[in-house]
């Protein structure tokens, strides 16, 4: 069996643990990467997930932010914190490695910063962070090993990733230097697990509360699964799990994940 390894944001973990235990039996995903947990490590819902079979490790702030990782493979290393700016205290990445049967995977889960408004302060930092993530990506990429880099980026990548280009032109998840840092990341030799396997316009991962933009099918692409060569030679298939944004009260981000033709040890 392939190992699934899934992406999520899901705007408050504590407000969406019942969608999220249904998914988690629904997909069987072996490692997901959540996003937007908004509780501290203590409030995090651990003995509900660990009843899956999950192990759990997170990095929480109260109110904002905060990245988990839940593997049904063991971790045999976890690190909180993206290197590059020591006075960030934003909970906005978190890495764990799982031994497999020939070497290891890393995950890396990843909250990018929205950088809205751009004419702020915020911009700048969404622009400074994906430099650090490009450096650490550069770094890792030299152990040439299985890496995958999931989560909210905050980058709609391409203009068939959204719905209407010419609305977002200005904002900071479409503006040029945006998707010029993203593509910065790809030419390291990083693959979009979604893009490997079809061009297809209107996949969309986020859809708004307002304006009826999920009933409209008014989305965006904006969580993505990064692949190093060797988990991109691996890649078996990938999907979004758009139905979950049908739930009631759900998150306005829907699951991606890829299944990886790699084995557990």
């Amino acid at each position: 069996m392939p190992i699934r390894v899934a992406t999520w944001n899901v705007n408050s973990v504590r407000q969406r643990i019942d969608l999220l235990l249904t998914w988690l039996k629904e997909c069987q995903p072996d490692i997901v990467c959540l996003q937007e947990i908004k509780c501290v490590d203590e409030a995090f819902p651990r003995l509900e997930i660990e009843a899956l079979g999950y192990n759990v490790v997170t990095h929480g702030q109260k109110t904002f932010n905060g990245v988990a990782l839940l593997s049904k493979l063991r971790f045999d290393e976890t690190k909180s914190g993206l290197a590059g700016d020591d006075e960030d205290a934003h909970a906005r990445f978190l890495e764990g490695v799982v031994t497999l049967k020939h070497g290891v995977l890393r995950i890396a889960c990843l909250y990018l910063p929205n950088g809205n408004p751009v004419g702020t302060e915020k911009y700048p930092y969404k622009l400074k962070w994906m430099s650090r993530l490009l450096e650490y990506s550069r770094e890792r990429l030299k152990a040439e090993e299985p890496l995958i880099l999931a989560g909210d980026f905050n980058v709609i990548p391409h203009a068939r990733d959204v719905h209407n280009p010419a609305a977002w032109t200005e904002d900071a998840l479409f503006k040029a230097e945006t998707r010029e840092s993203f593509q910065s990341l790809l030419g390291l030799g990083l693959t979009d697990a979604l893009r490997a396997v079809t061009d297809e316009p209107g996949l969309y991962t986020f859809w708004d509360y307002q304006a009826g933009a999920w009933q409209k099918n008014h989305g965006l692409r904006i969580d993505h699964l990064l692949l190093s060569p060797q988990a991109s030679d691996r890649l078996a298939n990938v999907g979004i799990d758009s139905y979950v944004r049908a739930w009631e009260k759900p998150s306005d981000h829907v699951p991606v994940w890829a299944d990886l033709d790699l084995e557990a040890a």
